[in-house]
């Protein structure tokens, strides 16, 4: 057991070099288990990224292994797996996920989040069963959401790039019309919006976004050909899961799984997730934290397919509005955590019986899919309501003194 009372006194060094050795354990302590149990302590997506980076040492195509659906990336990142050790990879997803701790201690201390409460947030990542056991089980999710905490940083950086600097924008605009902007409604004529969302670093930033973007995939395409449109980008549009899978849509893939469905009905299941994501955007864009948060969570609890490890991507980001939450841990905190964790173990159990004893269950797993849903969406509604909104360049103590209100 974590001794949460010894860490108040550490600081942050000494709380990522914990997390540090508790990861090189738990990694070393998985090659033992792969060694002697039934069960592996590695993830089976981590022997498809190895035998991948495998083919690609050897100078084949990483898509010649089934399933693998990733970037050729990855597959480079891991080519020392072959030539050094096994378990090159899962060390390397375990620096990202210190990585991870890094940024947020980093992104807090800038929002200027006093030392202790900005420690207690980064614990909630370091020391999150969910979070350190991915990396050292050798999932690749850490390098992402090390990814997107980066841009996040890049973005403070320069705050011209949000139209929190309006001073070109609001000339023309009457006090009314200012107000309005300044809680977060967008209320003007096309003419001004198009302004306020086309800036010129914006269209920069779009410009050269998408230049990398075709760049990487002509050169992909030209090296691996259709594998890997196919596998790396297509497949995820249409992708089915009958086991393994959290989604409302489980039942449904379950009763049509093999069988032929048109593109389209395949690519509808993504309307309720699109229109969900408009909405959280035009509330809490100016919030940008708050919105990648609610816009994360709401994406999964929408998804086709949920896996566990899909769960890592907003507890990244979850640190990070801590701070801002009005929530109390003793009673509507706890209820968030029990609600979560009470829908995914009434999951798990009925996942047990289905996959480990062959049990016709798979009606009462979906209800349990509905069940977990309506806990995330539950959840969701709850951390929006205790939600102190502001705006992304206004440190904690100035959101407190000068009493931002909420954007509506």
């Amino acid at each position: 057991m974590i001794n949460l009372s010894a860490m108040r006194s550490l600081d942050f060094t000494s709380l990522l070099l914990f997390s540090a050795i508790f990861r090189v354990i738990l990694i070393i302590y998985g090659e033992w288990q792969d060694a002697h149990m039934e069960v592996n302590y590695t993830d089976v997506d981590y022997l498809v990224f190895s035998d991948a980076a495998s083919l690609m040492a050897s100078g084949d195509s990483p898509y010649k292994r089934t399933t693998y659906r990733y970037s050729p990336l990855l597959a480079f990142l891991l080519i020392p797996n072959s030539l050094i050790h096994r378990s090159w990879g899962k060390f390397i997803f375990s620096a990202s996920d210190l990585l991870v701790g890094y940024f947020i201690h980093f992104i807090l201390q800038q929002r200027k989040v006093p030392r202790k409460l900005c420690n207690y947030c980064v614990m909630t990542w370091l020391f999150n069963p969910f979070t350190f056991t991915i990396g050292t089980r050798g999932n690749c999710e850490p390098v992402v959401c090390a990814m997107i905490l980066w841009i996040i940083i890049c973005l403070m950086k320069d705050p011209n790039f949000f139209p929190s600097d309006r001073k070109p924008i609001l000339k023309n605009w009457t006090a009314a019309q200012a107000e309005r902007l300044n809680d977060g409604n967008c209320l003007c004529s096309l003419h001004n919006l198009l302004k306020c969302i086309f800036t010129r670093k914006r269209l920069m930033f779009g410009l050269v976004s998408a230049a990398v973007f075709f760049l990487f995939t002509g050169l992909s395409y030209y090296l691996y050909g259709w594998e890997f449109l196919h596998e790396a980008l297509l497949y995820h549009l249409t992708r089915t899961d009958p086991r393994h899978n959290f989604s409302i849509y489980f039942y449904h893939i379950y009763l049509h799984y093999g069988y032929d469905i048109s593109v389209v009905e395949k690519l509808i299941s993504f309307l309720p997730q699109f229109m969900v994501q408009l909405v959280l955007i035009f509330c809490f864009a100016k919030d940008l934290p708050f919105c990648l948060f609610a816009q994360t969570v709401a994406f999964v609890a929408f998804n086709k397919v949920i896996t566990a490890q899909y769960f890592v991507w907003f507890f990244c980001l979850l640190p990070l509005i801590l701070p801002w939450s009005k929530m109390k841990l003793k009673w509507d905190g706890m209820l968030c955590i029990l609600s979560w964790m009470g829908a995914q173990v009434h999951w798990l159990m009925w996942g047990y019986l289905l996959e480990f004893k062959g049990k016709n269950v798979f009606l009462e797993l979906w209800v349990a899919s509905l069940v977990f849903h309506a806990a995330n969406v539950f959840i969701l509604t709850l951390v929006i309501r205790h939600h102190r909104f502001s705006s992304f360049f206004l440190g904690l103590e100035d959101v407190k003194s000068k009493n931002v209100a909420k954007l509506e």
